[in-house]
């Protein structure tokens, strides 16, 4: 990348190896790749021709069909969806990598004897750098495992898989985007997945670990607070986020191994930057639907702060057993929140930067953009960007670069008070939206279809008589899966979870290809196959 010094056996020069040689560049390169090297350094090119196959992945331009977390509606603007989403981290995502790689330029130019050090600069270059295309590339694809209706459906399809597949690892939508960048797509060439560079493909990996690499790790091990962020504390499931499955296992330890100066456990720079513009975006932009959709209530959301910050009656001194059991009294959540951030997350929370964050976040929303309900006119919408507006630029600004941050953070994070701004924000989203009775009726359907569907697929692969009629792409993943789960037995039996007999491995080879199947429709195409494959 242009803002590091590179030689051929530094880490910059692994960052753009590929899997598989890229002999088509000599024969048959788009326009767009030409014309890019004409104006950019030759790893700049490489990562280029990246984020453009990203762009033309029909897993991309699926996300278009995907909901965000409200559904689209007739109010105002319509609401994001996955791939709006997707774009505006991409947004985020430049800007915050485009400041950090002015350090590394200034910390280039000192190196060369000229202007002043910079030490943030030297962190990153020592980290292996960051790049502004990584970074809106990680944008891009960091949201395409998700499955039909979002995160809902993640968790129904990990369910279902645990409990009714035989498939020990479940489903992760993390793991998910790297078994597609890696496996699933094509590029119409005899080789899986998209061939990216090790830069961009380690950039997606945000919880970099298997589900069974936290199995059987207790909490006198490894503490709450000593453990990475999404393992969780479950001893027998293992980790509950996690960015690879046991077959794509082999490959993010090949692509981490580009990056030698970072812990196994901690982020690429490019994927620390896409993180947290994720975290930017999903506390601020979804805000802005939940606005226009009118599902934010300015006397619920004012009567949550306003009771925390009287603290009435005694919220704070209250047993945090009898404040679980009645969280939906006011203030009592926000209680629960501030007590679970300094059990988790005591490197970091602290009970004053929470109280500011909560009466910052308390007048500026409950006590001002919904104070007026949002009727799609001009005023209207002005003041829902102007408050998007406003925190997005507050957030991005708020950037700190670590060399030696502690696991549950990040190399690249945001400082104490924005940290404490964003951990509000996004209990918003938790508190007044997720738990609608309105949206738990329809989520309550959306689990039935997806139930439904694995169940269905897996009763017709299982027809002796019309088994071979199922859809031509999930007969050839079955084959494609169960070969390569009998080839990892061979290779790396320690990766596998669940039976490993014979019977054992054919069973979690189309399980596996069954939830990828599933996970690929969108929300009305996980509808009409329901409806075709359930018609009596």
């Amino acid at each position: 990348m242009t803002s590091m010094d590179t030689s051929p056996s530094s880490a910059g020069d692994a960052r753009h190896h590929r899997r598989h040689p890229e002999s088509v560049r000599s024969q048959h390169r788009s326009a767009v790749e030409e014309a890019s090297d004409a104006h950019s350094p030759s790893e700049v090119h490489e990562y280029r021709i990246d984020l453009e196959r990203l762009r033309f992945s029909p897993y991309f331009g699926r996300l278009s069909a995907v909901t965000q977390v409200v559904p689209q509606s007739g109010v105002g603007p319509i609401m994001h969806n996955r791939l709006t989403h997707s774009l505006k981290v991409s947004a985020v995502a430049r800007v915050i990598a485009a400041n950090l790689a002015a350090h590394q330029a200034r910390h280039r130019a000192h190196a060369d004897g000229r202007g002043a050090p910079d030490p943030v600069g030297a962190t990153l270059t020592h980290l292996g750098g960051c790049d502004t295309i990584v970074a809106q590339s990680a944008a891009h694809a960091h949201d395409l495992g998700h499955p039909p209706f979002g995160h809902l459906g993640e968790r129904t399809l990990d369910r279902i898989a645990r409990t009714e597949l035989g498939l020990p690892e479940g489903f992760e939508g993390n793991a998910q985007t790297f078994r597609i960048l890696t496996a699933l797509d094509t590029l119409g060439r005899d080789f899986p997945g998209l061939n990216l560079t090790a830069a961009v493909r380690a950039s997606v990996l945000k919880y970099p670990w298997t589900r069974g690499q936290w199995a059987g790790v207790d909490l006198e091990q490894v503490p709450a607070e000593a453990r990475p962020r999404g393992v969780g504390l479950d001893p027998t499931g293992g980790a509950v986020k996690f960015s690879a499955y046991a077959l794509e296992a082999e490959e993010m330890d090949a692509v981490r191994s580009a990056f030698p100066t970072i812990d196994p456990f901690q982020q690429t720079v490019d994927c620390a930057i896409m993180d947290l513009a994720d975290d930017i975006a999903y506390a601020v932009h979804d805000l802005d639907d939940f606005v226009r959709a009118g599902v934010l209530q300015q006397a619920e959301v004012a009567g949550e702060f306003h009771a925390w910050l009287g603290d009435d009656p005694g919220l704070r001194d209250s047993d945090t057993r009898d404040l679980r059991i009645r969280w939906r009294e006011p203030g009592a959540s926000l209680e629960l929140l501030r007590r679970d951030a300094l059990r988790k997350d005591p490197w970091i929370a602290h009970s004053d930067e929470f109280e500011a964050a909560v009466r910052r976040i308390s007048a500026d929303l409950g006590d001002d953009l919904l104070t007026r309900p949002y009727d799609g006119g001009g005023e209207a919408e002005r003041k829902v960007s102007a408050f998007t507006r406003r925190w997005i630029e507050r957030l991005r600004t708020s950037v700190v670069v670590e060399a030696e941050p502690p696991v549950r953070g990040g190399h690249v994070r945001l400082d104490r008070r924005a940290w404490h701004e964003v951990l509000v924000l996004k209990f918003v989203h938790a508190r007044f939206v997720l738990d609608l009775p309105d949206i738990a009726l329809a989520q309550r359907g959306q689990r039935r279809v997806l139930e439904e569907l694995v169940r269905g697929f897996d009763a017709w692969l299982s027809d002796p008589f019309d088994g071979g009629r199922a859809p031509r792409r999930l007969l050839e993943w079955v084959d494609h899966t169960t070969e390569a789960t009998f080839a990892l037995r061979d290779r790396r039996p320690d990766l596998l979870l669940g039976a490993a007999d014979d019977a054992g491995l054919r069973r979690q080879g189309r399980s596996r290809a069954i939830l990828d199947y599933v996970a690929s429709l969108t929300d009305q195409q996980a509808v009409a196959t329901h409806a075709s494959l359930t018609r009596g």
